[in-house]
């Protein structure tokens, strides 16, 4: 069975990074642009969530997983380069679970505090609050390059990246395994989850006293152009970060498994195995849908995308026709 399932991940992260990294350049090109109809700081944190999505299919998809299933032996598994594809990698998870929460709350920020919007919300906060976010988990994955260690020394050179054997019973990695954790996505999922609550019960209620309102004064047939905007931005704000809690939710749960149990993850059998690997696919998948989303929820971003996918063939019949 475990035979299979692994020929089952080889197949599913080739398509992976076959869809992965074209989606995420095309939202990166398409909403740096600026003509989705978002604000400047909205646009911002869109930009970073892809380029940090399209980060991690390079790294952890491209030079980890396929390279280890189809490029075994090669230049990438020495312990040094492998090493610092690892820090790379969990480096750009990081950014783009933490983007995910800074849009958040700038959505938050935007939606339920009128006052602090008008500072808060602006293209130079989102650049300094993006900045800070890189260099802070840039610092915060640098001991994660001394957790793995050579599997095999040939000729006086390292070979393969193992974690240490002391990686799972060690206080001081235990802690650092819990503080990554807690950091991304324990922390993520809570905040992700309050400010949502949080942002809910503030359009309910608004939503309530503005009815009333505009009942009085004009009738009960009526349209909102202020309602249909919160709703908007609040269904692209449920869908991104509805799909990062569902997609992240298994990987979460194994963590908490083998951290309750006291298990080593190197000693699962094939079903722990397997529900360990169906969590690490299903995380890297949240790195390909936010294109989609912004697809199915954002009416002229699937214009600008239209325009894009036409752009090559359009190009072609003018030169065949001058």
């Amino acid at each position: 069975m475990l035979e299979t399932f692994n020929k089952v991940i080889k197949i599913y992260y080739a398509i992976l990074a076959a869809i992965g990294v074209p989606v995420n350049l095309l939202a990166i090109v398409i909403l740096s642009q600026g003509k989705c109809g978002l604000s400047t700081c909205t646009t911002r944190y869109l930009v970073a969530m892809a380029t940090a999505d399209l980060l991690v299919i390079i790294t952890e998809v491209i030079l980890w997983r396929i390279s280890y299933y189809y490029f075994p032996g090669s230049f990438l598994d020495i312990t040094p380069v492998c090493s610092v594809i690892n820090v790379l990698s969990r480096a750009a998870t990081d950014y783009s679970v933490w983007f995910t929460v800074t849009f958040s709350f700038d959505r938050f920020v935007a939606i339920c505090c009128q006052k602090l919007k008008r500072k808060y919300c602006t293209g130079k906060t989102a650049a300094i609050i993006l900045v800070t976010t890189c260099i802070l988990f840039c610092l915060k994955n640098i001991p994660n390059y001394f957790a793995l260690e050579p599997r095999w020394i040939i000729k006086h050179v390292p070979w393969f990246c193992d974690v240490k054997a002391n990686y799972f019973t060690e206080p001081g990695w235990i802690g650092f395994d819990w503080f990554d954790t807690a950091l991304t996505p324990l922390l993520p999922f809570t905040l992700i989850l309050l400010l949502n609550a949080l942002t809910v019960r503030h359009i309910l209620v608004a939503s309530r006293v503005r009815k009333r309102l505009i009942d009085q004064r004009k009738g009960s047939n009526h349209s909102d152009p202020e309602v249909e905007s919160r709703r908007r931005s609040v269904i692209l704000l449920f869908a991104i970060s509805g799909s990062f809690i569902l997609l992240w939710s298994i990987y979460v749960i194994e963590f908490l498994y083998y951290n309750i149990t006291g298990k080593d993850p190197k000693n699962y059998n094939d079903s722990e195995n397997i529900f360990e690997n169906v969590g690490d696919m299903l995380q890297v998948l949240n790195c390909c849908t936010n294109t989609f989303v912004y697809g199915a929820t954002q009416s002229k971003f699937r214009e600008q995308l239209k325009i894009m996918v036409k752009y090559p063939v359009t190009s072609m019949i003018h030169l065949i026709h001058r």
